[in-house]
């Protein structure tokens, strides 16, 4: 929002208001650090009925538990504001954070949880269905969909996982082939477990009456389902941190870009530390919300480090001083 006051400088300016970085910010703000919040609206799990798995706050829809986690943050002294990071660039003393709307502050560190985006196999249908019926992830939506007809679509690097894992949630479980058709051992792995194989290109979803029905394939045949699992390519939101020389890259595992960071948060420019989807592309709400937690406790150890630093530099030259005026 235009009319939000912002300071000239914060402690720390986290980028990206999601679970991760509403919880590193609620650690900072505790800490009685300044810290500003940048949030551009636009939470992965923004389609979905519910956020599960997350102890305390199972089934609580993902709008609720941001709003939560924004009161929060401001109940410490936190600030939280609407608006997208343009680039962040360094000062030579930290670090200037430039908004879209061409407000900028700066800040002695940097928490990056601006998440991801899935980018979801050129299927028509699929994105009008996306958190609904059409899923990722089975400890997130698995229960919901337990004992239905389930179809994985392969189309990644984790497709035959996604299928032996749905497998657990229920018996009807089909495989379309698609781009991802499973190899000689992975198939016997599938028909092992019961898993129904159909080889294929998807044509398109379809519904009927509002409701996914199933995959049409190109040869016309309709592979009947009450839930489409995709494995989706994971893009991390971080092009603004390219004035930093900071960039994704190919995550190891294939499926997708990720931000790369250390086991305790921080990334290859000091200051910089990401939490989240941004550098863990499969962290749910929980696992997302505890890396900001403890990046945000490493970020307070390294300013609290510097202020050590500077007050040892002032004591030793106060005491320089003394002893030279005792010695005139």
């Amino acid at each position: 929002m235009l009319t939000a006051e912002l300071r000239d400088r914060y402690d720390v300016v986290v980028i990206g208001g999601g679970a991760a970085g509403l919880n590193g910010a609620l650690v900072l703000a505790r800490a009685r650090r300044t810290v500003l919040v940048v949030d551009a609206g636009r939470p992965r799990n923004a389609p979905a009925d519910g956020v599960h798995g997350l102890l305390g706050h199972d089934g609580v829809p993902p709008a609720e538990l941001l709003t939560r986690g924004r009161d929060e943050v401001r109940r410490y002294g936190g600030q939280v504001v609407d608006g997208e990071v343009a680039r962040a660039s360094g000062d030579g003393d930290g670090f200037v954070v430039t908004l879209a709307d061409g407000r900028t502050v700066s800040a002695g560190r940097l928490l990056v949880t601006a998440g991801l985006v899935d980018e979801l196999p050129a299927v028509p249908g699929l994105a009008e269905r996306w958190g609904h019926e059409v899923l990722h992830c089975p400890y997130c939506h698995g229960w919901e969909v337990r004992d239905r007809a389930i179809v994985v679509l392969g189309s990644g690097p984790m497709s035959v996982h996604q299928a032996r894992l749905f497998r657990q949630w229920s018996a009807d479980v089909t495989y379309v082939s698609h781009t991802v058709p499973p190899d000689a051992e992975e198939a016997e792995q599938l028909v092992a477990r019961g898993i129904r194989l159909v080889d294929g290109l998807v044509a398109a979803v379809e519904v009927r009456d509002d409701r996914l029905t199933g995959l049409r394939l190109l040869d016309g045949t309709l592979v009947g389902a009450d839930a489409v699992v995709v494995a989706t390519r994971m893009v991390a939101r971080a092009g603004f941190l390219d004035d930093l020389g900071l960039r994704t890259v190919e995550h190891p595992a294939g499926v997708g870009e990720h931000l790369p960071t250390d086991p305790t948060g921080s990334t290859n420019v000091p200051g910089v530390w990401a939490a989240g989807n941004v550098t863990d592309l499969s962290a749910q709400v929980g696992a997302a919300a505890a890396a900001g937690a403890a990046a945000a406790a490493q970020i307070n150890a390294d300013l609290v480090e510097a202020e050590t630093r500077e007050a040892v530099a002032v004591h030793r030259a106060l005491h320089a001083v003394e002893v030279g005026g005792a010695d005139a």
